[in-house]
Order: C-alpha cells, then sequence, then structure tokens
C-alpha cells in the first residue's frame, strides 16, 4: 500500500507540483520589453530623414581637429572630477550586482565546536561526571527561486548598474561640450580683445589727428574733446574682457581637473569642422543618448521591482543542510560519527498582506514615473537636437548679413572721415556714430562665429556623441 502510495507521488503528484510551480512562476514575474520605437515619431521639428548617418558616430577626434584642444579633452577624460566620480558609482553599482547573483547560489558555513558537560554527584548517584565533545560540520542553505524573485532582483541590480555606466556616458559627452564650448568662449574673447586694442590703437591716431585739424581750425574744440571720449569708450572696454577671459580660463581649468591658471591655445579663425551636420533618424537617440538610455534602464529596473513585490506575495521555499562529524576523543575524531540532517522549509507571509500590497502599489507607480522620466528626457533630447541645429543654421545666415554690415560701416567710416577734411556737410558726431557701430559689428561678428562653433558642439551633444 505504502509502495503503491509513493509511486502515486513520485510519478503524479510530484510531477504536477513541479508544473503547478512553473506556471505560477509564469505568472508571477513578466518579462520585461524595451518601449517601442514609435516613441521616438516626429521627435525632430524639422524633416524627417531615413538617412541613418548621424553626427553622434564620429569620434570626438574627428570632429575637434584643433590638436591642443584635443590635448584638453584628453586631460578632461583623465582628471575631471566629476568623470572619476561616475566611474565610482559604477564600482558600487558593480558591487551590488555580484552581491545579486551571489544570492541565488547556496550560502556555506562552517563551524568547530567543543562542549564539556559535567553532571553532579546527585545526579548521578556516584562521583562527578565529565563529559567532552568534538564537533565540526559545514552548513548550507539555498532559497530556491521557484517565483522569480531572486532573478528579478538580479535584473533590477544589473539594470541599475547599466543605468551608472549610461550615466558615466553622459557625464563624459556633457565634458567634452564644456571643454570644447569653454574653449571656443576663450578663443572668441582673444578675438574680441585683439579687435579692441586695434581699435583703441586707431583711435589713439586719430585723437592726434583731430588735434591737429583743431589747430588748423578744420573742427572746433568740442570734436577734439568728442575724439578723446572715443578713445576712452573702447579702452574702458579693455579690463572687461581681460577679465572675462581670466575667469573662463579659470573655469575650463576646474573642468580640466587643475588649478586655475593660464591656458594654452590657438586662434578662433583656426576653427573649422569637416563634417556635414547629419542628424540621423529620430529612434537613434534611444542608443546614442546617454541620458535617454538611463532613463530607459530606469524603466526596466522598475518593471523587475514590480515583479519583485508581485513574488513576495508567494511562499519562499528554503532547504537547509548540515552534516559532519562528533566524537568525544579527539584522538579518534575522524573514526568517529558521522552526522548530517535536511531540511526543507515554506515560509508564506501571513500578517503583512496589506503591507505587501502597498508595496506593489508604490512599484507600480515608480514605474509609472520611470516611464513619464523617459519621455519627457526623450522630448527634451528632440528639442535641443532642434534648437542646436536651428542655431548653426542661423548663425550662418547671420554671417551672409554681417560681411555686408561690416562692409557698409567701413565705407561709411571712411567716407565721413574724408567728409570732416574736405567738407561742412558733416561733422565728428557723425564719425563718432560710424566707428561705434563698426566696433560692435565687428564684436558681433565674433558672436556669430562663437554661436556656430558651439552649435556644432551642441548638436553634437545632443545627438549623444563624445563617449564612444
Amino acid at each position: 500500500m505504502h509502495s503503491t502510495m509513493n509511486k502515486y507521488i513520485n510519478h503524479r503528484v510530484l510531477p504536477l507540483l513541479i508544473a503547478l510551480l512553473l506556471t505560477a512562476c509564469g505568472v508571477v514575474t513578466k518579462t520585461y520589453k524595451k518601449p517601442d520605437k514609435s516613441v521616438t515619431d516626429n521627435l525632430y521639428r524639422e524633416a524627417r530623414s531615413t538617412d541613418s548617418t548621424s553626427l553622434a558616430d564620429m569620434p570626438w577626434r574627428e570632429l575637434f581637429t584643433d590638436s591642443i584642444l584635443q590635448q584638453l579633452i584628453q586631460e578632461g577624460l583623465n582628471q575631471n572630477l566629476d568623470l572619476q566620480s561616475a566611474l565610482e558609482r559604477m564600482n558600487q553599482a558593480k558591487a551590488s550586482l555580484t552581491k545579486s547573483k551571489l544570492s541565488l547560489l547556496p550560502s556555506l558555513s562552517g563551524s568547530a565546536d567543543v562542549t564539556q558537560t559535567k553532571l553532579s554527584q546527585k545526579a548521578t548517584q556516584s562521583t562527578d561526571l565529565y563529559s567532552t565533545v568534538w564537533e565540526a560540520g559545514i552548513g548550507a542553505s539555498w532559497e530556491l527561486d521557484i517565483w522569480g524573485k531572486l532573478t528579478s532582483s538580479k535584473k533590477a541590480a544589473l539594470a541599475a548598474y547599466l543605468q551608472t555606466d549610461a550615466a558615466r556616458r553622459g557625464v563624459q559627452t556633457t565634458l567634452i561640450a564644456n571643454i570644447a564650448n569653454t574653449y571656443y568662449t576663450l578663443l572668441a574673447l582673444d578675438k574680441q580683445l585683439a579687435i579692441t586694442r586695434e581699435t583703441v590703437k586707431n583711435r589713439l591716431e586719430e585723437v592726434e589727428s583731430m588735434k591737429l585739424m583743431k589747430e588748423a581750425a578744420f573742427v572746433n574744440g568740442a570734436a577734439f574733446v568728442q575724439s578723446q571720449a572715443n578713445l576712452y569708450a573702447a579702452e574702458v572696454s579693455i579690463p572687461d574682457l581681460e577679465q572675462s577671459i581670466r575667469e573662463t580660463e579659470n573655469a575650463l581649468c576646474i573642468i580640466l581637473g587643475r588649478v586655475p591658471g593660464s591656458i594654452k591655445r590657438g586662434t578662433l579663425t583656426e576653427q573649422t569642422f569637416q563634417t556635414n551636420l547629419m542628424m540621423g533618424v529620430p529612434s537613434q537617440l534611444l542608443n546614442n543618448r546617454p541620458d535617454v538610455l538611463e532613463a530607459e534602464l530606469a524603466i526596466r529596473e522598475a518593471f523587475e521591482n514590480v515583479n519583485i513585490a508581485r513574488a513576495s506575495f508567494y511562499p519562499s521555499l528554503t532547504i537547509t543542510a548540515n552534516g559532519g562529524l562528533s566524537s568525544f576523543n579527539l584522538s579518534d575524531f575522524f573514526n568517529n560519527t558521522l552526522f548530517y540532517n535536511l531540511v526543507g522549509g515554506l515560509t508564506q507571509p501571513l500578517f503583512k498582506q496589506g503591507q505587501l500590497t502597498a508595496n506593489l502599489i508604490s512599484a507600480k507607480s515608480q514605474q509609472q514615473e520611470a516611464y513619464n522620466t523617459f519621455k519627457t528626457t526623450l522630448l527634451t533630447a528632440g528639442k535641443e537636437v532642434s534648437n542646436a541645429l536651428y542655431a548653426y543654421q542661423m548663425a550662418e545666415e547671420k554671417e551672409l548679413f554681417r560681411v555686408k554690415q561690416l562692409e557698409a560701416l567701413e565705407q561709411s567710416v571712411t567716407i565721413t572721415k574724408t567728409l570732416l577734411q574736405y567738407s561742412s556737410s558733416t561733422n565728428y558726431t557723425d564719425v563718432l556714430t560710424c566707428e561705434q557701430s563698426l566696433l560692435s559689428a565687428q564684436l558681433s561678428s565674433v558672436s556669430d562665429q562663437l554661436q556656430k562653433l558651439q552649435a556644432v558642439v551642441d548638436l553634437y551633444k545632443a545627438l549623444g556623441g563624445g563617449w564612444k
């Protein structure tokens, strides 16, 4: 009878229980699916392109051809403190991932004990009795992952680790863009300072000319004083430019992880980009933009946390085994008693249903929040791509008009100065107005060049370039 019953259990009941457990496991934990690429449709404001060629795929050494800038970027990658901190966060997440993986394996422990017992004479009705027991053993405990809770924990830890890697890429992308933009700002300030100093030199000569013209009675004393004021107006802007240069140098040094000091650099006119500004297709942002990838991995982590919360409603099955040797005599220890035990136990939460339900609701809410953050990050990425590309296009458009404006203002200055010498149809106020407009246009022309360079850098960053 017992034999028949055991056979029935082994051949019918046990397979059925295993099948039920596997089915329940499939119901409890679900498989993660990446967000559909359709979320990127119409992400760019510009006309959609089917060409997958993207500026983001270009290594930064090919985009930035200035050898000095290349050296500065490499220095920043080696020494920037934010990037080093990002690497440390990766190490911390990697340790957590290793811990999660090990939770799937049995835990082992070793023990060695000596127990000495004394029974009194009254208890034994004879002389005092002493006994010593020597024991050594190994214990193992293993929680079976029948509901997928431990697997989901490992997947969540993996997603968290990959988030730190994506964050590290994001720091690197931002770092390269910041170094390049700050470097170009420094070059633009250099050029504006050179233009202003050249203007001061010209206006100093003009003051001397006005002094001679006053002595020759071609102009009155007011014109001479106005020429001096015009000179001082240019001179007074030099300290501000020099201060900006010093502050920009110091800011770049901090980015590079070095103490404040001077920065070796080239000139603004030497900067060129040997590339077409190709955006690729919007769906590429899912793989190229580190912050988009990080946000998507946050969804995955939250998804696995929902699996964990759902699996927590079900009992956990733990198998515990202990074994070893026991002896009353240390000299015969290895020839004595062998002991072992094997225990399997189910632990079912009974009075925590409310808490487990709250955990599940919270996990689902966090998953939805992560998805919302992902969509916001994706929309922001599309905005940044559109803004950077449009900024470049507008800088090019302004460049065409700026050239014509400078030509007209230079002619205007020449003509008014000539009329001032040989005709009474103009006065020195006209010359002042033309000269001030020319200087303003020259400085704005430098700003236009800077906008164009920084727009390329911003587009490169917006597309996710710099970390490959």
